[in-house]
């Protein structure tokens, strides 16, 4: 059963704040791990937490004060900064013990011509996304037992391309190459390493998407958060370690559909 796979592992969130990140949390608390949600921004964090913290109910043991089940904890996290992922994850180490599973989900975009992009939004965007992907594996697998999973969240844009996208695509990319290096390089240590690829998943008003927003899939409607997290449970259960290294395309046949509406 889900449940009994996850109950009690720890698990990382990047990212979970709001949208996909955050239903990757909710999900893996139903399912009775202790989650740690990393956002840069506090607001967010505590909006999450506040949201998932019920769902719970039923997995916490007994606490006591010296021993107190903590089953969601936040930590406001930038992750441009390298020192504040090393000492973030530190923290999560010396709190749980261990940690089973990293969802690396942050990520910032900046949709502008190549011709004014500049090299600060550049570098934002590639520090965040694909040097903050790296670091966050590194300083996770530090504490990881055996048989435990990184799940890093690509894109589709990581394989195709619309106009303006060059150092999100870049990001997107270099991070499927990361995936399945790091595949090699935690080989050893039996931590499998995969790579998500959402398609279009919304995150905001989904009841006001149009009949041709959803035509444009195979599975005949745009993606959910649910989606991803349900796809990222699917690569870190511990039944399924056979598949390490890959790239799951989850986008409901989108890039596949060769259909192109403005």
């Amino acid at each position: 059963m889900e449940t009994e796979a996850f109950q009690d592992r720890v698990v990382l969130v990047t990212g979970a704040g709001r949208g996909i990140g955050r239903a990757v949390a909710e999900r893996y608390a139903l399912l009775g791990a202790r989650v740690v949600l990393w956002d840069k921004d506090e607001s967010l964090l505590q909006e999450s937490s506040g949201l998932i913290r019920p769902l719970t109910r039923g997995h916490a043991k007994q606490s006591t004060e010296n021993a107190p089940d903590e089953r969601i904890v936040t930590h406001v996290v930038d992750l441009s900064q390298p020192s504040q992922i090393e000492n973030a994850m530190a923290l999560v180490a010396e709190q749980f013990g261990q940690i089973d599973i990293v969802i690396n989900n942050a990520g910032v975009s900046h949709w502008k011509s190549p011709l004014d992009l500049t090299v600060r939004e550049w570098d934002e965007v590639l520090n965040v996304n694909l040097r903050g992907t790296f670091l966050c594996s590194r300083e996770a697998a530090r504490y990881m037992p055996q048989g435990s999973a990184i799940v890093n969240v690509a894109s589709t844009r990581g394989l195709m391309s619309e106009p303006n996208s060059e150092a999100y695509a870049a990001s997107k990319g270099g991070i499927l190459a990361l995936t399945h290096a790091l595949a090699a390089s935690l080989a050893d240590r039996r931590i499998r390493v995969n790579a998500i690829s959402p398609g279009w998943i919304e995150t905001g008003d989904y009841e006001a998407l149009r009949p041709e927003d959803h035509s444009q899939h195979f599975a005949g409607r745009v993606g959910r958060p649910s989606d991803i997290a349900q796809a990222c449970v699917y690569l870190t259960h511990p039944a399924n370690d056979f598949v390490t290294g890959i790239n799951l395309v989850v986008d409901g046949g989108m890039t596949r559909k060769m259909m192109y509406l403005e």
